[in-house]
């Protein structure tokens, strides 16, 4: 029984420490980061290029990874099917008309290896 719970004990530190390393400082730059580490080890698991970890009344959030210079082209697929047409990039910022409308998503790096977005609820309905 002590031999079994010395393992356990290990594992979730190893694993608690593969987490720091991973993520460090990223872990509390959003609040709680359980829902953004939940969808991280969904990507991480399928096939999915994005994950979505929140919703309000304001916005929904979503985290991608990475993947360098084409990063954004995930939510550009994803804005398309949605029916939004890509314009511009401001920034950190991704503009997309709608007929007459505009909206902003807005992209900020979580870590070295995932980014987040977020899409104003307006823009989805």
């Amino acid at each position: 029984m002590k031999r079994f719970l010395t393992i356990v004990l290990s594992v979730f530190i190893i694993a608690a420490g593969f987490i720091v390393l991973r993520f460090g400082s990223a872990l509390s730059q959003e609040g709680n980061p359980v829902p953004i580490l939940v969808s991280i080890s969904k990507l991480e698991f399928t096939n999915s290029n994005f994950e979505q970890f929140s919703e309000s009344d304001k916005k929904l959030r979503f985290v991608s990874k990475n993947s360098g210079e084409f990063r954004y082209d995930v939510v550009k697929e994803f804005m398309k099917e949605k029916g939004w047409d890509y314009k511009d990039q401001i920034g950190s910022g991704l503009i997309f008309e709608n007929d007459k409308q505009t909206i902003i998503v807005e992209t900020r790096q979580f870590s070295r290896h995932y980014f987040l977005w977020d899409i104003p609820n307006h823009g989805l309905s």
